[in-house]
């Protein structure tokens, strides 16, 4: 039980930058493709529909700023990962590092999912028709996400020992 514990905690680092960097890749996903290319929504559309200049420009910077913010969570999470490489005690794992990366994706999409979607209400994967159901199914698939990313550090750390 502590060599696995130790076989954990050495991993540590890389977990936690991968987790870090799955969150703002997993914010861009979403801004690239439901935002940008997709259009379904934007960051306050619901609550300021598109309707006139002043809504969607309103959106555009609320967009810009959501951008940012997955910018920031991705240089974050760069910076841990460099940190993490600095270290020899940190065994490298491509297995660990993907698998936190969508653990990190994953809990993107579950908080952005509860938040906005949900609690806020500021917007929703694609209003209309179906809402709800597609609200649920990008939660399911964030939760999907995170298992994976889950059952391969798991998996990593059970070949390891």
């Amino acid at each position: 039980m502590e060599a696995k514990s130790t076989n954990l905690n050495r991993r540590t680092p890389l977990i936690i930058a991968g987790i870090v960097l799955g969150l703002g890749l997993g914010g861009f996903i979403d801004g690239i493709l439901l935002h940008q290319l997709l259009q379904w929504h934007h960051m306050l559309s619901n609550i300021r529909p598109l309707t006139n200049v002043a809504n969607q420009d309103l959106n555009m910077v609320w967009d810009g700023l959501f951008h940012a913010f997955d910018w920031l969570l991705t240089v974050v999470g760069i910076i841990l990962l460099w940190r993490a490489g600095g270290r020899d005690d940190v065994p490298w794992s491509s297995q660990t590092f993907f698998g936190s990366i969508l653990i990190g994706a994953g809990l993107f999409d579950l908080l952005e999912g509860l938040i906005d979607h949900q609690i806020l209400g500021i917007h929703h994967v694609k209003p209309g028709p179906n809402q709800l159901a597609w609200d649920v199914g990008f939660l399911a698939f964030g939760a999907l996400l995170a298992f994976i990313g889950w059952i391969m550090i798991k998996k990593e750390s059970t070949v390891r020992e």
